[in-house]
Protein backbone atom coordinates (compact mmCIF):
# COMPACT_ATOMS: atom_id res chain seq x y z
CA UNK A 1 0.00 0.00 0.00
CA UNK A 2 1.38 3.27 -0.85
CA UNK A 3 0.13 6.08 1.87
CA UNK A 4 0.20 9.82 1.66
CA UNK A 5 1.75 12.15 3.95
CA UNK A 6 -1.83 12.31 5.68
CA UNK A 7 -2.47 8.93 6.16
CA UNK A 8 0.98 8.01 7.48
CA UNK A 9 -0.01 10.71 10.10
CA UNK A 10 -3.39 8.76 10.68
CA UNK A 11 -1.11 5.95 10.89
CA UNK A 12 1.12 6.50 13.49
CA UNK A 13 -1.57 7.74 15.83
CA UNK A 14 -4.24 4.99 15.35
CA UNK A 15 -1.59 2.18 14.97
CA UNK A 16 0.54 2.97 18.66
CA UNK A 17 3.58 3.65 16.75
CA UNK A 18 6.14 5.11 18.96
CA UNK A 19 9.45 5.49 17.03
CA UNK A 20 9.40 6.35 12.85
CA UNK A 21 12.84 5.34 11.05
CA UNK A 22 14.28 7.35 8.71
CA UNK A 23 15.88 5.07 6.74
CA UNK A 24 18.73 5.96 3.58
CA UNK A 25 21.99 4.26 2.30
CA UNK A 26 25.53 5.56 1.78
CA UNK A 27 26.89 5.83 -1.54
CA UNK A 28 27.79 2.22 -1.27
CA UNK A 29 24.53 0.85 -0.63
CA UNK A 30 25.24 0.24 3.55
CA UNK A 31 22.08 0.96 5.51
CA UNK A 32 21.85 4.27 7.56
CA UNK A 33 18.59 5.27 9.41
CA UNK A 34 17.46 7.93 12.09
CA UNK A 35 14.96 7.28 14.62
CA UNK A 36 12.36 10.24 15.49
CA UNK A 37 9.49 10.27 17.90
CA UNK A 38 5.69 10.75 16.39
CA UNK A 39 5.52 14.60 17.32
CA UNK A 40 8.90 15.09 14.95
CA UNK A 41 6.69 13.79 11.96
CA UNK A 42 5.14 17.35 11.16
CA UNK A 43 8.33 18.80 11.00
CA UNK A 44 10.42 15.39 8.93
CA UNK A 45 7.70 16.22 6.17
CA UNK A 46 7.81 19.96 6.17
CA UNK A 47 11.48 20.91 6.16
CA UNK A 48 13.30 17.78 6.81
CA UNK A 49 15.43 16.36 9.67
CA UNK A 50 18.71 17.40 9.43
CA UNK A 51 22.05 14.74 10.12
CA UNK A 52 25.39 15.04 10.57
CA UNK A 53 26.62 13.94 7.28
CA UNK A 54 30.67 14.39 7.78
CA UNK A 55 30.38 11.12 9.86
CA UNK A 56 29.21 9.31 6.71
CA UNK A 57 31.60 8.72 4.45
CA UNK A 58 31.57 10.38 0.83
CA UNK A 59 28.89 12.43 2.23
CA UNK A 60 30.48 15.47 3.09
CA UNK A 61 33.41 17.18 5.94
CA UNK A 62 32.80 19.32 8.94
CA UNK A 63 32.95 22.33 6.96
CA UNK A 64 29.86 21.32 5.16
CA UNK A 65 28.10 19.03 7.31
CA UNK A 66 24.46 19.17 7.40
CA UNK A 67 22.19 17.12 4.93
CA UNK A 68 17.97 17.02 5.32
CA UNK A 69 16.59 13.89 5.37
CA UNK A 70 12.68 13.84 4.07
CA UNK A 71 10.96 10.77 4.14
CA UNK A 72 8.85 9.05 1.11
CA UNK A 73 5.14 8.76 2.31
CA UNK A 74 5.03 6.17 0.07
CA UNK A 75 7.36 4.11 1.64
CA UNK A 76 5.75 3.73 5.38
CA UNK A 77 5.76 0.09 6.64
CA UNK A 78 5.99 -1.35 9.98
CA UNK A 79 9.08 -3.47 11.49
CA UNK A 80 7.60 -6.77 12.70
CA UNK A 81 10.14 -7.98 15.02
CA UNK A 82 10.08 -4.79 17.08
CA UNK A 83 7.34 -4.78 19.82
CA UNK A 84 3.51 -4.73 18.43
CA UNK A 85 2.66 -2.09 21.51
CA UNK A 86 4.79 0.70 20.85
CA UNK A 87 5.36 -0.18 17.28
CA UNK A 88 8.45 1.28 15.44
CA UNK A 89 7.46 2.08 11.69
CA UNK A 90 10.22 2.69 8.68
CA UNK A 91 10.56 5.54 5.81
CA UNK A 92 13.37 5.60 3.10
CA UNK A 93 13.99 9.60 2.47
CA UNK A 94 15.45 11.94 -0.08
CA UNK A 95 18.12 13.65 0.71
CA UNK A 96 18.71 17.47 0.42
CA UNK A 97 21.29 20.05 0.75
CA UNK A 98 19.94 22.88 3.14
CA UNK A 99 18.90 25.16 0.99
CA UNK A 100 16.23 22.52 -0.44
CA UNK A 101 18.54 21.03 -3.43
CA UNK A 102 18.85 17.26 -4.33
CA UNK A 103 21.85 15.97 -2.48
CA UNK A 104 24.18 14.56 -5.25
CA UNK A 105 25.51 11.59 -3.37
CA UNK A 106 21.82 10.41 -2.58
CA UNK A 107 21.45 7.88 -4.61
CA UNK A 108 17.86 7.16 -4.11
CA UNK A 109 17.48 10.28 -6.09
CA UNK A 110 19.83 9.24 -9.08
CA UNK A 111 17.48 6.12 -9.11
CA UNK A 112 14.21 8.33 -9.31
CA UNK A 113 16.14 10.43 -12.16
CA UNK A 114 16.58 7.43 -14.31
CA UNK A 115 12.99 6.45 -13.86
CA UNK A 116 12.19 10.13 -14.95
CA UNK A 117 14.24 9.92 -18.06
CA UNK A 118 12.62 6.26 -19.12
CA UNK A 119 9.11 7.71 -18.74
CA UNK A 120 10.02 11.05 -20.55
CA UNK A 121 10.81 8.80 -23.46
CA UNK A 122 7.70 6.25 -23.43
CA UNK A 123 9.38 3.28 -21.16
CA UNK A 124 8.65 1.86 -17.33
CA UNK A 125 11.19 -0.51 -16.43
CA UNK A 126 10.57 -2.87 -13.83
CA UNK A 127 12.87 -5.53 -11.58
CA UNK A 128 12.90 -8.60 -9.55
CA UNK A 129 15.89 -8.99 -7.07
CA UNK A 130 17.44 -12.76 -6.29
CA UNK A 131 20.29 -12.58 -3.80
CA UNK A 132 22.30 -15.29 -1.84
CA UNK A 133 23.72 -15.24 1.13
CA UNK A 134 24.97 -17.54 3.62
CA UNK A 135 23.84 -18.39 6.86
CA UNK A 136 27.38 -18.68 9.58
CA UNK A 137 27.54 -19.95 12.97
CA UNK A 138 28.35 -17.13 15.64
CA UNK A 139 31.15 -17.99 18.61
CA UNK A 140 30.87 -16.91 22.15
CA UNK A 141 30.82 -13.45 21.35
CA UNK A 142 27.82 -13.25 19.22
CA UNK A 143 30.69 -12.44 16.10
CA UNK A 144 30.45 -14.43 12.70
CA UNK A 145 32.58 -17.71 12.06
CA UNK A 146 32.87 -18.99 8.69
CA UNK A 147 31.54 -22.20 10.06
CA UNK A 148 28.41 -22.70 7.72
CA UNK A 149 24.72 -23.28 9.47
CA UNK A 150 24.66 -26.77 7.18
CA UNK A 151 26.32 -28.58 4.55
CA UNK A 152 23.46 -29.47 2.79
CA UNK A 153 23.25 -28.91 -1.54
CA UNK A 154 21.08 -27.01 -4.08
CA UNK A 155 17.72 -27.33 -3.52
CA UNK A 156 18.31 -30.12 -1.02
CA UNK A 157 15.53 -30.48 1.98
CA UNK A 158 15.53 -30.91 5.63
CA UNK A 159 16.97 -32.43 7.61
CA UNK A 160 20.22 -31.77 5.28
CA UNK A 161 18.98 -28.18 5.01
CA UNK A 162 18.77 -26.45 7.87
CA UNK A 163 18.16 -23.32 6.97
CA UNK A 164 13.97 -24.04 5.84
CA UNK A 165 12.82 -22.63 9.49
CA UNK A 166 14.99 -19.11 8.84
CA UNK A 167 13.84 -19.11 5.13
CA UNK A 168 10.20 -19.41 6.52
CA UNK A 169 10.78 -16.88 9.06
CA UNK A 170 12.23 -14.51 6.41
CA UNK A 171 9.79 -14.59 3.68
CA UNK A 172 6.80 -14.27 6.30
CA UNK A 173 7.93 -11.24 7.68
CA UNK A 174 8.45 -9.78 4.19
CA UNK A 175 4.90 -10.49 3.73
CA UNK A 176 3.71 -8.94 6.98
CA UNK A 177 6.15 -5.69 5.41
CA UNK A 178 4.25 -6.14 2.20
CA UNK A 179 6.76 -7.76 0.02
CA UNK A 180 5.79 -10.54 -1.60
CA UNK A 181 8.71 -13.51 -1.99
CA UNK A 182 8.12 -16.02 -4.72
CA UNK A 183 10.15 -18.60 -3.86
CA UNK A 184 13.27 -19.62 -1.93
CA UNK A 185 15.89 -22.43 -1.34
CA UNK A 186 18.89 -23.80 -0.53
CA UNK A 187 22.13 -22.60 -2.80
CA UNK A 188 24.79 -24.92 -4.11
CA UNK A 189 27.27 -23.56 -0.87
CA UNK A 190 27.31 -25.14 2.49
CA UNK A 191 24.87 -22.57 4.46
CA UNK A 192 23.97 -20.88 1.39
CA UNK A 193 20.41 -19.49 0.46
CA UNK A 194 18.39 -17.85 -1.53
CA UNK A 195 14.95 -16.08 -1.43
CA UNK A 196 13.26 -14.59 -4.84
CA UNK A 197 10.70 -11.62 -4.32
CA UNK A 198 8.24 -10.74 -7.22
CA UNK A 199 9.18 -8.03 -9.34
CA UNK A 200 8.37 -3.95 -8.95
CA UNK A 201 9.29 -0.87 -10.48
CA UNK A 202 12.37 0.81 -10.21
CA UNK A 203 12.63 2.53 -6.91
CA UNK A 204 10.23 0.10 -5.21
CA UNK A 205 12.33 -3.03 -6.02
CA UNK A 206 15.59 -0.98 -4.95
CA UNK A 207 13.38 -0.12 -1.66
CA UNK A 208 12.82 -3.97 -1.31
CA UNK A 209 16.42 -4.70 -1.80
CA UNK A 210 17.28 -2.47 1.39
CA UNK A 211 14.59 -3.93 3.00
CA UNK A 212 15.34 -7.58 2.40
CA UNK A 213 18.89 -7.54 3.21
CA UNK A 214 17.54 -6.14 6.67
CA UNK A 215 15.23 -8.70 7.50
CA UNK A 216 16.98 -11.71 6.35
CA UNK A 217 20.13 -10.31 8.78
CA UNK A 218 17.66 -9.50 11.46
CA UNK A 219 15.90 -12.89 11.16
CA UNK A 220 19.30 -14.63 11.29
CA UNK A 221 20.64 -13.35 14.30
CA UNK A 222 17.04 -14.02 16.08
CA UNK A 223 18.46 -17.63 15.71
CA UNK A 224 21.89 -17.29 16.13
CA UNK A 225 23.15 -16.75 13.31
CA UNK A 226 25.16 -14.64 10.57
CA UNK A 227 23.68 -13.65 7.37
CA UNK A 228 26.87 -12.86 5.12
CA UNK A 229 26.00 -10.98 1.70
CA UNK A 230 29.53 -10.83 0.83
CA UNK A 231 30.54 -11.72 -2.90
CA UNK A 232 32.65 -14.86 -1.86
CA UNK A 233 32.43 -15.75 1.77
CA UNK A 234 33.94 -19.04 1.52
CA UNK A 235 36.93 -19.44 -0.99
CA UNK A 236 36.26 -23.04 -2.21
CA UNK A 237 32.78 -22.49 -2.35
CA UNK A 238 30.09 -20.48 -4.82
CA UNK A 239 30.21 -16.45 -4.48
CA UNK A 240 26.49 -14.67 -3.77
CA UNK A 241 25.03 -13.66 -6.63
CA UNK A 242 22.60 -10.66 -6.94
CA UNK A 243 20.82 -11.19 -10.11
CA UNK A 244 18.60 -8.61 -11.59
CA UNK A 245 15.77 -9.41 -13.96
CA UNK A 246 14.69 -6.69 -15.67
CA UNK A 247 11.78 -5.81 -18.45
CA UNK A 248 10.93 -2.76 -19.94
CA UNK A 249 6.80 -1.64 -21.13
CA UNK A 250 5.16 -1.69 -23.37
CA UNK A 251 6.61 -5.38 -23.24
CA UNK A 252 4.43 -6.18 -26.27
CA UNK A 253 7.14 -4.92 -28.35
CA UNK A 254 10.17 -7.55 -28.84
CA UNK A 255 12.35 -5.09 -30.65
CA UNK A 256 12.22 -2.77 -27.92
CA UNK A 257 13.19 -5.57 -25.50
CA UNK A 258 16.02 -7.07 -27.49
CA UNK A 259 17.29 -3.50 -27.88
CA UNK A 260 17.45 -2.80 -24.24
CA UNK A 261 19.59 -6.02 -23.90
CA UNK A 262 21.57 -4.70 -26.65
CA UNK A 263 21.95 -1.40 -24.37
CA UNK A 264 22.59 -3.46 -21.41
CA UNK A 265 25.66 -5.57 -23.16
CA UNK A 266 26.89 -2.70 -24.29
CA UNK A 267 27.53 -1.01 -20.92
CA UNK A 268 28.70 -3.75 -19.12
CA UNK A 269 31.93 -3.36 -19.01
CA UNK A 270 32.20 0.40 -17.83
CA UNK A 271 29.33 -0.45 -15.44
CA UNK A 272 30.53 -3.20 -13.90
CA UNK A 273 32.30 -1.53 -10.75
CA UNK A 274 29.48 -0.59 -9.46
CA UNK A 275 27.55 -3.77 -9.78
CA UNK A 276 30.67 -5.25 -8.09
CA UNK A 277 32.21 -2.92 -6.22
CA UNK A 278 34.62 -4.88 -4.04
CA UNK A 279 37.99 -6.63 -4.03
CA UNK A 280 36.17 -9.70 -3.25
CA UNK A 281 33.62 -9.63 -6.62
CA UNK A 282 36.24 -10.14 -8.47
CA UNK A 283 37.19 -13.61 -7.00
CA UNK A 284 33.82 -14.42 -7.86
CA UNK A 285 33.75 -13.22 -11.54
CA UNK A 286 33.72 -16.17 -14.13
CA UNK A 287 33.72 -18.76 -11.79
CA UNK A 288 30.77 -21.01 -10.50
CA UNK A 289 27.84 -19.57 -12.36
CA UNK A 290 29.19 -15.89 -12.18
CA UNK A 291 29.82 -14.74 -16.01
CA UNK A 292 33.22 -13.78 -17.19
CA UNK A 293 32.30 -12.51 -20.71
CA UNK A 294 29.72 -10.48 -22.54
CA UNK A 295 27.46 -12.38 -23.68
CA UNK A 296 23.88 -13.24 -23.97
CA UNK A 297 21.86 -16.53 -24.48
CA UNK A 298 18.98 -18.29 -23.77
CA UNK A 299 18.24 -20.06 -20.62
CA UNK A 300 21.85 -20.19 -20.96
CA UNK A 301 23.46 -19.45 -16.90
CA UNK A 302 27.41 -19.22 -18.68
CA UNK A 303 26.29 -16.26 -19.88
CA UNK A 304 26.17 -12.39 -18.42
CA UNK A 305 22.47 -12.03 -19.61
CA UNK A 306 19.92 -14.74 -19.59
CA UNK A 307 16.70 -14.61 -21.43
CA UNK A 308 14.80 -17.39 -19.12
CA UNK A 309 11.91 -19.23 -20.19
CA UNK A 310 8.64 -17.33 -19.68
CA UNK A 311 6.29 -15.40 -21.21
CA UNK A 312 3.59 -12.44 -20.96
CA UNK A 313 4.23 -10.48 -17.84
CA UNK A 314 6.76 -12.99 -17.09
CA UNK A 315 9.41 -12.12 -20.24
CA UNK A 316 12.74 -10.42 -18.65
CA UNK A 317 16.21 -10.32 -19.18
CA UNK A 318 18.42 -11.66 -16.42
CA UNK A 319 22.01 -9.73 -15.40
CA UNK A 320 24.03 -11.97 -13.55
CA UNK A 321 27.15 -10.62 -12.74
CA UNK A 322 26.18 -8.30 -10.15
CA UNK A 323 26.50 -9.43 -6.62
CA UNK A 324 25.16 -8.15 -3.28
CA UNK A 325 27.70 -5.67 -2.39
CA UNK A 326 26.11 -3.59 -5.05
CA UNK A 327 23.97 -0.59 -4.46
CA UNK A 328 20.79 -1.52 -5.78
CA UNK A 329 20.11 1.96 -6.43
CA UNK A 330 22.64 3.09 -8.53
CA UNK A 331 22.89 -1.02 -10.43
CA UNK A 332 19.08 0.22 -11.50
CA UNK A 333 19.55 3.54 -12.43
CA UNK A 334 22.53 2.42 -14.72
CA UNK A 335 20.42 -0.65 -16.34
CA UNK A 336 17.50 1.43 -17.18
CA UNK A 337 20.54 3.81 -18.84
CA UNK A 338 21.86 1.07 -20.37
CA UNK A 339 18.69 0.31 -21.85
CA UNK A 340 17.17 3.57 -22.94
CA UNK A 341 20.25 3.36 -24.64
CA UNK A 342 19.92 0.49 -26.57
CA UNK A 343 16.62 1.34 -27.09
CA UNK A 344 16.77 4.93 -28.45
CA UNK A 345 20.19 4.06 -30.73
CA UNK A 346 18.49 1.18 -32.14
CA UNK A 347 21.34 -1.27 -30.88
CA UNK A 348 20.51 -4.37 -32.87
CA UNK A 349 21.35 -7.45 -30.37
CA UNK A 350 24.51 -9.80 -31.44
CA UNK A 351 24.35 -13.46 -31.80
CA UNK A 352 23.96 -15.21 -28.75
CA UNK A 353 26.60 -17.68 -27.47
CA UNK A 354 24.71 -20.68 -26.54
CA UNK A 355 27.71 -22.95 -25.22
CA UNK A 356 28.61 -23.49 -21.46
CA UNK A 357 31.22 -20.58 -21.49
CA UNK A 358 32.93 -21.98 -18.17
CA UNK A 359 34.24 -25.22 -20.40
CA UNK A 360 34.84 -23.18 -23.34
CA UNK A 361 38.52 -23.52 -24.75
CA UNK A 362 40.53 -20.22 -25.20
CA UNK A 363 39.73 -20.18 -29.19
CA UNK A 364 36.01 -20.45 -28.32
CA UNK A 365 36.34 -17.27 -26.34
CA UNK A 366 38.74 -15.44 -27.97
CA UNK A 367 36.48 -13.22 -29.76
CA UNK A 368 34.52 -11.66 -26.60
CA UNK A 369 34.90 -9.28 -24.73
CA UNK A 370 35.88 -9.76 -20.94
CA UNK A 371 34.45 -7.99 -17.74
CA UNK A 372 37.24 -6.50 -16.01
CA UNK A 373 39.19 -8.90 -14.33
CA UNK A 374 40.10 -7.01 -10.69
CA UNK A 375 38.59 -4.12 -8.82
CA UNK A 376 41.62 -1.80 -10.74
CA UNK A 377 40.55 -2.54 -14.04
CA UNK A 378 36.82 -1.46 -13.16
CA UNK A 379 37.69 1.58 -12.11
CA UNK A 380 39.34 2.52 -14.84
CA UNK A 381 36.97 1.47 -17.45
CA UNK A 382 34.40 3.43 -15.68
CA UNK A 383 36.35 6.71 -14.68
CA UNK A 384 37.15 6.43 -18.74
CA UNK A 385 33.89 6.15 -20.13
CA UNK A 386 32.39 9.52 -21.05
CA UNK A 387 28.54 7.77 -21.23
CA UNK A 388 28.85 6.96 -17.50
CA UNK A 389 30.50 10.16 -16.72
CA UNK A 390 27.17 12.02 -17.90
CA UNK A 391 25.30 9.90 -15.49
CA UNK A 392 27.12 9.39 -12.13
CA UNK A 393 28.02 12.53 -10.39
CA UNK A 394 31.22 13.00 -10.26
CA UNK A 395 31.38 12.87 -6.57
CA UNK A 396 30.05 9.45 -6.61
CA UNK A 397 32.43 8.30 -9.72
CA UNK A 398 35.20 10.05 -8.25
CA UNK A 399 34.21 7.67 -4.52
CA UNK A 400 33.87 4.40 -6.73
CA UNK A 401 36.83 5.32 -8.84
CA UNK A 402 39.40 6.25 -6.33
CA UNK A 403 42.90 4.37 -6.18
Amino acid sequence: MKYSKEEVMQYVAEEDVKFIRLAFCDVFGKQKNISIMPDELPRAFEHGIAFDASAIAGFGDEAHSDLFLHPDPETLTWLPWRPEHGKVVRMFCFITDPDGKLFECDTRSLLKKAVEDAKNAGYTFSFGAEQEFYLFELDEKNMSTKIPYDQAGYMDIAPEDKGENVRREICLTLEQMGIRPESSHHEEGPGQNEIDFRYAEALAAADNVMTFQTVVKTVARRNGLFADFSAKPLAEAPGNGFHINCSVKPNDNLKDRERMVAGILEKAIPMTVFLNPTEQSYERIGQMKAPRFVSWSRENRSQLVRIPAASGEYRRAELRSPDPAANPYIAFALMIWAGLYGIQNDLALPAPVDLNLYRADEATTKNLKALPSSLESAKAAAAADEWIKKRIPEKILNLYCKK
